[in-house]
């Protein structure tokens, strides 16, 4: 069952109580881990990556971005495809190819070969998310699925837990692309366990493949992310930053305008005029944005204004992830469903 039958509470046989549903599910978080222990983990090693790669603020930067555009470029698509051909396929191409960056960006011997590697790393990611999530609604059933999705909800917030912990003792006692190293194992025991344990499953309306619209959507993202990346280096009123921006604006209307009259369209944007899953969407997109810009301001302002070493900072990084832990785990499927889902969104 796909995100619009879960929406209008269509109840299909592969909406079912999978028997291994629960080890099938610690699988699935284990790959979605992997993705998010990446990021985390390299908000502590910034300043050491400047010193030993001799990078300047701007390679920085693009070392950070680079993941974050990859995955935001060609997440929509790497989801609709997803769907069409396996997701199980999918998850399992974007560990491989998520533990091959790794292995790259670890022995980078230059910033530009590392922003490479970021950038592979990325498209990784992006073939994984999507199909972590729609294989934890296919195998639980309604009563179920608000505590699954808790559940993985909860692995977003111990990769951020864990990763500035695991970021800083790596590089107080290893070379810096430890860092990145730490990814292959990980990758490689989460492919071995989605192989045996994840079932495959498609949309089964899945249809023609929206090339046009995989094509406008990935522009669209790729554009406007890059025109906010380029904000703090050019300025607001600057064409490095316009100029994407209005590529960006453009594409991304003329991908809702073709959406709408294609027969089988990558995203539905029919799907945005249900309240509850426009609310949900637009809060967690504030809530993500706000907890990586605060994360990744933390880990610079511990380091370079409080002098703390990677471990220290990551140590004091702790709560803020624990407290989105507790929450997630263990508060979130009773206030559901005592509340409701906009009440609860919004505590």
């Amino acid at each position: 069952m796909g995100v619009r039958g879960f929406l209008r509470g269509e109840n299909t046989v592969a909406a079912q109580r999978h028997p291994q549903r629960w080890p099938i599910l610690g699988v699935l978080c284990l790959a979605l881990l992997t993705v998010v222990l990446d990021n985390t983990i390299l908000n502590v090693a910034v300043p050491t990556l400047s010193t030993q790669l001799s990078a300047s603020t701007s390679d920085i930067q693009w070392m950070i971005n680079a993941y974050v555009l990859a995955l935001a470029g060609l997440l929509v698509t790497a989801g609709s495809l997803a769907d069409r051909f396996g997701r199980k396929r999918f998850v399992l191409i974007g560990l491989v190819v998520f533990g091959v960056g790794s292995l790259v960006a670890a022995y980078s011997q230059s910033a530009g070969m590392l922003i490479g590697a970021r950038g592979f790393m990325g498209l990784g990611a992006a073939c994984m998310m999507p199909g972590t999530l729609a294989v934890v609604m296919q195998i639980f059933d309604e009563e179920e699925r608000p505590r699954a999705i808790g559940i993985w909800t909860a692995a977003l917030s111990v990769g951020v837990a864990i990763g500035p912990v695991i970021g800083g003792f790596l590089l107080q006692h290893f070379f810096w692309g430890s860092v990145f190293l730490v990814n292959v194992p990980v990758a490689a025991l989460g492919f071995v366990a989605v192989l045996v344990l994840v079932p495959e499953s498609r949309d089964p309306a899945g249809g023609r493949v929206d090339v046009l619209g995989a094509v406008l959507s990935t522009v669209a993202v790729i554009a406007l992310v890059y025109g906010v990346i380029s904000i703090p280096g050019h300025g607001w009123g600057s064409a490095d930053v316009l100029g994407p921006a209005a590529v960006g604006v453009v594409a991304l209307a003329v991908f809702a305008w073709w959406e709408l009259r294609v027969a089988a369209p990558m995203l539905d944007l029919t799907l945005f005029r249900n309240r509850m899953f426009s609310g949900a969407v637009g809060g967690s997109v504030l809530a993500a944005f706000g907890n990586a810009g605060s994360m990744f301001l933390l880990t610079q302002y511990l380091q370079f204004v409080m002098k703390y070493g990677p471990l220290e900072a990551g140590l004091r990084l702790v709560p803020l992830p624990v407290s989105m832990l507790v929450v997630s785990t263990w508060l979130n499927a009773p206030l559901v469903k005592r509340l409701g889902v906009p009440l609860a969104l919004t505590i």
